[in-house]
């Protein structure tokens, strides 16, 4: 174990030599300019020692969170967030090249694998795109692409053509989701699922998918924004005629707030979909909602926003990491776009993971339950995950490192 542990190590600091390379830093802009390397460094360190306890012994973990007591909580295949940590672990070796990452990458993607046939909530996409979809493409191997595909096929049942939405929860059963009232409820989580499905449209050749993604991101745009950029958590929609019942929160302060992991997904979902399609609206739709985050007069200095920016309690609210990181990484794909502001993108961004990086929200080596960032918020309406470490905040952490990396390589040709 020690051995295999000091190769990754060894190997991933001989790669920060030749990785983040660019114009030597002036003594002003220090801080930001070399977050990078810092935060590659402090990634290796946290994910190597956290092999040992998610699976060398054959065991395979997947690690959300850490429970109030301070213990690791692991969750099952079917848990939305079991697919963060095996993606994080190919990004760190796709940062890295270090072959050593490797196997443990393979095995904790192959053991979500009975995933792919979940029809009973909408975040397969989270599951099987961060670990079977970065597999594919860092291996090539069609195997992954056949899991994708199925998953796909699975997201699809639950598409409602009444509403031209995937529902989001079931509303059986005793679920806090079933006392809610609610019919064919749709969160803007549902917008990261999407990727799932035009990546099945270019596995398969079947439009299908892809029609289904476009029907659920039109759906969204009209009925889950309001006029300033900013959305709401839940729309519940009836599944017989399509129309409108309500708009909500589930994890939000109230109906009317701003969730700020909300405005996150949303951002980043557009920004998905405009990828994919090259439609404007949904750019200007990514961009709105980043506008209302930026500008937002309780958008802290450091670009970490509070859980809820509309929370009663500001400024001594939770931050959440993790709507930062998931804001950074839309952004610098935004920034590889040929957009007016490109540069002001990727500069914001670089910001935020600057902050990130620092002691006030990366950990000491060997400590926060080896997850990468501190002070993330799972949901305080549920009483659940408050300032915390989450295996999303690390995930999405880790893949704006790898596109600022994608950046500079560009821009180093």
């Amino acid at each position: 174990m020690k051995k295999l542990k000091n190769k990754i190590l060894i190997g991933c600091a001989c790669m920060l030599a030749s990785s983040f390379t660019g114009c030597a830093p002036q003594k002003q802009d220090q801080k930001e300019s070399s977050w990078p390397q810092a935060a590659l460094q402090n990634a290796t360190r946290q994910l190597t020692l956290s092999l040992d306890s998610t699976g060398r012994d054959g065991n395979v973990r997947t690690p959300v969170t850490l429970t109030p007591s301070g213990k690791v909580y692991y969750c099952s295949p079917e848990d939305w967030r079991s697919g963060f940590y095996a993606g994080s672990l190919w990004y760190l070796y796709e940062l890295t090249a270090d072959t050593a990452l490797l196997n443990p990458a393979i095995r904790h993607t192959e053991t979500l694998e009975s995933a792919k046939n979940l029809t009973w909530h909408h975040d397969i996409g989270f599951i099987i795109n961060c670990s079977f979809g970065n597999a594919l493409r860092l291996t090539g191997d069609r195997r992954y692409a056949e899991v994708m595909t199925q998953a796909a096929r699975s997201l699809c049942t639950r598409f409602r053509p009444a509403a031209g939405v995937i529902q989001s929860w079931d509303v059986n059963g005793n679920s806090w989701q079933a006392k809610r009232g609610w019919k064919c409820p749709v969160i803007i989580d549902n917008m990261m699922n999407l990727e799932l499905l035009f990546e099945a449209t270019k596995l398969t050749g079947d439009s299908t998918f892809c029609r289904v993604a476009l029907s659920h991101a039109d759906r969204t745009l009209k009925e889950q924004f309001r006029p300033d950029g900013s959305c709401f958590h839940v729309v519940d929609y009836d599944p017989q005629d399509g129309t409108v019942r309500s708009r909500q929160t589930a994890q939000g302060y109230a109906d009317s707030s701003a969730w700020s992991r909300g405005q996150a997904w949303a951002i980043y979902g557009y920004t998905v979909c405009y990828r994919e399609t090259g439609r404007q609206i949904y750019l200007d739709q990514a961009l709105k909602t980043f506008n209302f985050m930026k500008n937002h007069p309780h958008m802290p200095a450091d670009r970490v926003p509070y859980w809820d920016m509309d929370a009663p309690g500001i400024p001594n609210e939770p931050r959440d990491a993790s709507s930062a990181t998931v804001i950074a990484s839309a952004l610098y794909e935004i920034s590889t776009f040929d957009v007016p502001q490109a540069e002001e993108y990727r500069t914001y961004a670089d910001s935020i993971m600057s902050s990130l990086t620092s002691p006030d929200y990366t950990a000491a080596p060997g400590t926060n339950g080896l997850f990468l960032l501190m002070h993330s918020v799972g949901s305080i309406p549920h009483n659940s995950e408050i300032d915390v470490p989450l295996n999303y905040a690390d995930y999405y952490y880790m893949e704006a490192l790898k596109r600022r990396n994608d950046i500079d390589k560009a821009s180093n040709k």
